[in-house]
């Protein structure tokens, strides 16, 4: 008796499941469902090429006073992230663990006490979490998001194998000439 109760169970999931089955069938056509795939395929390759904001609740660290680990160097006006010289690096050097970004965004900063314009190429290190550590946002000469090149919010770790986001270094790569 038992089996047939359990039989009878089964076929009435079965009507069910059929119903369901052609009812979906009959309101979802195939290009609905291709286009829910191909929406959720494209949102996921563009997803990691947004930009974000690396500051979080993290605070600029100046304990360490003037120089490599002050946010008011001139080398940093245009630098938005944290500095590799409070994370184990250097001004110009990534730590150890980390890879600087293949790509990068330049800035061109005053010396104030030269009195000459450079050219100064800020490279993410790529590799660790982030660093947490003297955050700066220097915003000189920074252009909107569409313009790559020249803008500062952007994950340059994306073109790396490892796309997380340590911290910035600042290396000077040419003297400005005239204005």
């Amino acid at each position: 008796m038992s089996e047939i109760k359990f039989t009878k169970l089964l076929e009435a999931f079965d009507r069910v499941a059929e119903t369901a089955a052609r009812r979906s069938a009959q309101t979802i056509g195939r290009r609905s469902a291709l286009s829910a795939i191909g929406k959720l395929l494209v949102g996921g390759a563009i997803l990691p090429v947004l930009p974000f904001d690396r500051s979080g609740s993290a605070r600029a660290d100046t304990a360490h006073g003037a120089g490599e680990a002050d946010c008011e160097y001139w080398r940093y006006c245009a630098l938005d992230g944290f500095l590799c010289s409070c994370c184990g690096g250097s001004i110009s050097a990534c730590p150890p663990g980390t890879e600087p970004s293949k790509v990068t965004w330049v800035g061109t900063c005053h010396n104030p006490q030269d009195g000459k314009d450079y050219l100064i190429s800020y490279n993410d290190c790529c590799g660790k979490t982030t660093c947490g550590r003297c955050l700066c946002n220097g915003n000189v000469g920074e252009r909107p998001g569409y313009r790559m090149g020249i803008h500062n919010d952007i994950n340059w770790c994306m073109a790396n194998t490892q796309s997380m986001y340590h911290c910035t270094v600042s290396v000077i790569v040419g003297v400005a000439e005239g204005k």
